[in-house]
């Protein structure tokens, strides 16, 4: 049995991957924790892009020998030069997502509709240990800059990046969704994201694309194994 290590405790995200991996892999496949593995410390993100911090949180599971998955997100405002972006989650410095909310809205104050354009953004990462014989295809490796600065070998990670576009309101809508959703509206549904039903959401939201094509790829990596 092959065992991937998500590099999280959330028991939801992993029972999703699971799931999937159970339906998409010829091989049998166990999906375990952090916790699971030992690992009780914090992980410090301190990359420069969600596609670094996703590799950071990845490549911690891979240092223990297990095949480490992991992802990053958050939100890109163009007008505010791409902010809050890797601090999505910090970013009013109270860490509650009501406060991120009023801070966004209080930069964003005067600033006219089309100039509030902005992505949802999520990098999905894999590092694979030596031990696991998996080595990435050269067109999904991550370039050799940020592998050398990781310390970890190109041919042993891959990251893939989902966006979606949208534009910030100048109030909430919806009682759905979490983060930065009811102030995020998506044009072609005519809602804001904390409005749309969650399975909606999911075929057209940032984690969504991301994680589809990566699970694509790393099927496609685990059955191809001997």
């Amino acid at each position: 049995m092959k065992t991937l290590v998500l590099a999280s405790n959330n028991r939801k995200k992993i029972a999703e991957l699971e799931t999937f991996l159970a339906s998409a892999s010829s091989k049998e496949i166990s999906v375990r924790s952090l916790g699971e593995i030992g690992w009780t410390q914090e992980i410090e993100e301190n990359g420069s892009s969600f596609e670094e911090n996703s590799l950071i949180k990845a490549r911690v599971p891979a240092s223990r020998g297990y095949i480490g998955i992991a992802d990053d997100s958050g939100l890109a405002v163009d007008c505010l030069g791409g902010a809050p972006g890797i601090y999505s989650a910090r970013y009013s410095g109270e860490g509650t997502d009501a406060a991120n909310r009023k801070k966004l809205l209080r930069e964003l104050d005067g600033v006219p509709a089309e100039k509030r354009t902005a992505r949802f953004v999520c990098a999905a990462s894999a590092v694979f240990p030596e031990c696991s014989g998996i080595v990435v295809p050269e067109a999904w490796r991550i370039p050799a800059e940020l592998a050398e600065k990781l310390g970890v070998a190109p041919e042993r990670a891959m990251t893939v990046r989902g966006e979606c576009e949208g534009v910030i309101l100048t109030e909430e809508r919806g009682e759905g969704g979490f983060g930065y959703d009811s102030l995020f509206f998506y044009p072609p549904f005519g809602g804001t994201f904390a409005e749309i039903e969650q399975e909606k959401k999911n075929l057209v939201s940032h984690r969504g694309r991301a994680m589809r094509e990566f699970m694509a790829r790393l099927t496609a990596l685990l059955n191809e194994e001997r």
